[in-house]
């Protein structure tokens, strides 16, 4: 359910190469061109771009693009313009050698992508930052965070729909026991969610609040100042619902005093191409106004442009 608009007969890459160059030229940069171009093209026809680019210009065309561009239209517009991988790799690193161990970016890239887009992002981790993703999170995080985070990241889930109800059963029970017994960061507490298939944890989920009366995530919110329960909770609200826990995700980014441009941007720019038709509905549903009025409210020029053509709106 991608929101991306792709035109049924689009220009080869070099044409498109050209454009881009146009946009260049001058002492203004055209920022509408970039978006006439980069914005309705998806992950195949991108790297073609600037594969083409490469080879008629000398230079990588996000090189170009960082030179000519500003600001959170220039944020935006790299990000996007990354190979889907890559994307997840640059905010990967970011979320594990600079931010707070809390911050959610690792949680949101290793539950919301399939086992196999997760290997290829630890891939393209390898060939960016020639280490691996699991040392940069060990080394940069402690205690439970690191005990959750390194598995997590590390996880190569089963994708199959099949769920065994005896194991549901018996592992929500030793879900039960160990939330009573406050030991969150339990190596068992652990190994149920960094390794069961999500249908499998869905079952699991399901057959705790059937026996306890209570939903897992209502029982983790005992201390909601807790850090580390929080981060437990979003590992169960993405693996019940991706779409809406980055509705929320959008939503409290537009309704801050001051937008935060930085989850905003994140959020539009990994899912422009997979669900964010849905978080759209889902945000409108939840909030009786439509993703593209509150962008507007919120965002200025070329950045609210921008997002709003990936939002697969066109009018200002």
């Amino acid at each position: 359910m991608a929101t991306l608009t792709v035109p049924h007969s689009i220009p080869s890459p070099q044409e498109d190469c050209e454009q881009l160059n146009k946009a260049f030229e001058g002492w203004g940069t055209n920022e509408d061109l970039i978006i006439s171009v980069l914005a309705h093209r998806n992950a195949a026809q991108r790297k073609a771009i600037r594969e083409a680019y490469q080879a008629t210009y000398g230079k990588d065309l996000l090189e170009s693009l960082l030179h000519e561009t500003h600001g959170d239209f220039e944020k935006l517009v790299l990000l996007w313009t990354l190979e889907p991988s890559e994307r997840d790799a640059l905010l990967a690193n970011e979320a594990a050698t600079k931010w707070h161990a809390a911050n959610r970016v690792l949680i949101e890239i290793a539950c919301a992508r399939s086992s196999e887009e997760l290997f290829i992002v630890r891939r393209a981790y390898h060939t960016q930052f020639k280490r691996s993703l699991e040392e940069d999170v060990a080394a940069h995080t402690k205690g439970d965070f690191r005990k959750l985070l390194v598995p997590l990241i590390s996880a190569y889930r089963y994708e199959g729909v099949e769920v065994n109800m005896h194991i549901a059963k018996s592992e929500a029970k030793l879900l039960r026991d160990k939330i009573s017994d406050k030991a969150y960061s339990d190596e068992e507490v652990i190994r149920v969610l960094t390794t069961r298939s999500k249908p499998q944890l869905l079952a699991t989920f399901n057959q705790y609040k059937n026996e306890f009366g209570n939903a897992i995530n209502k029982e983790l919110k005992s201390d909601p100042k807790d850090d580390f329960l929080a981060a437990l909770r979003a590992v169960i609200r993405l693996i019940c619902s991706p779409e809406k826990y980055l509705e929320k995700v959008v939503r409290l980014s537009l309704n801050k005093m001051g937008t935060d441009e930085t989850a905003l941007t994140r959020t539009v720019a990994t899912r422009a191409e997979v669900d964010l038709k849905v978080i759209k509905e889902v945000y409108q549903s939840r909030n009786s106004v439509p993703l593209e009025k509150a962008v507007k409210q919120d965002t200025h020029r070329h950045y609210e442009d921008l997002l709003l053509a990936l939002l697969g709106c066109e009018e200002n």
